[in-house]
């Protein structure tokens, strides 16, 4: 009989990785982008009310877009791409390992103050979801949509 374990590490942020994997949804959401392909640029804004500025946009099959993404608050957010579904079970690890941040392609971690950029080329119609996975922003309601026609 095997027994599986989990590794212990110092830093949570690895044991958060090593439980849970993005790949399954990759498809589904696209893929990151090439900042010189960008067909767009959009500025997002994340402030302390958990919103997003805007929560909704819509973009084309086979565009890749640069997100600039600005934490005009006084508290870290972030802004990370996903299914509804993977995004609202990665909410509840996250409640469990507050201060980790993610380094991800599909995510950008920005602290208050700052801006980050993130890149994603959306590969097929459909929705993709995104949302602030730090502690109690997705369920205050920080969360938004992006259709892709």
């Amino acid at each position: 009989m095997l027994g599986l374990t989990t590794p212990a590490f110092a830093d949570d942020s690895h044991a958060m990785h090593m439980q849970h994997s993005h790949g399954g949804e990759a498809a589904a959401i696209g893929e990151p982008g090439d900042e010189a392909k960008a067909t767009r640029t959009v500025d997002v804004d994340m402030r302390d009310t958990m919103r997003f500025s805007p929560a909704t946009l819509t973009v084309k099959r086979g565009d890749t877009v640069r997100f600039v993404v600005a934490n005009h608050g006084k508290i870290r957010h972030e802004l990370t791409l996903g299914t509804a579904a993977s995004l609202a079970e990665h909410a509840k690890m996250m409640q469990q390992m507050p201060g980790m941040t993610h380094t991800e392609a599909n995510a950008a971690t920005v602290e208050p103050g700052q801006k980050k950029t993130l890149v994603w080329h959306f590969t097929q119609a459909g929705t993709v979801d995104f949302a602030c996975l730090e502690p109690g922003h997705f369920e205050a309601g920080m969360r938004g949509v992006i259709n892709v026609r």
